[in-house]
């Protein structure tokens, strides 16, 4: 993964989704709705960033940006683990 990629919610809300590498070097996922929660997956294998990115961007324009995340990830076969939140 080159760049690290970040989107912000565009219905007004403060959510937030960003892909970045951890420190151990994996492949992370965060999420925080800019108040209280917050939540870190560590994403399983190396699927590529453009599918990554697709599905973060179309979970970020949902009403309900965390299921539809995992919606998202799992119709692009995207494996996550939640480390955090």
């Amino acid at each position: 993964m080159g760049q690290q990629a970040f989107f912000h919610a565009p219905h007004g809300g403060a959510d937030f989704l960003g892909i970045r590498k951890g420190r151990a070097g994996a492949v992370e996922i965060i999420y925080d709705d800019g108040v209280a929660r917050r939540i870190v997956w560590r994403v399983d294998g190396s699927p590529s960033e453009a599918r990554l990115s697709e599905a973060l961007r179309a979970a970020v324009n949902a009403t309900r940006v965390v299921p539809t995340l995992h919606d998202e990830l799992r119709k692009r076969a995207i494996a996550v683990e939640r480390i955090a939140g």
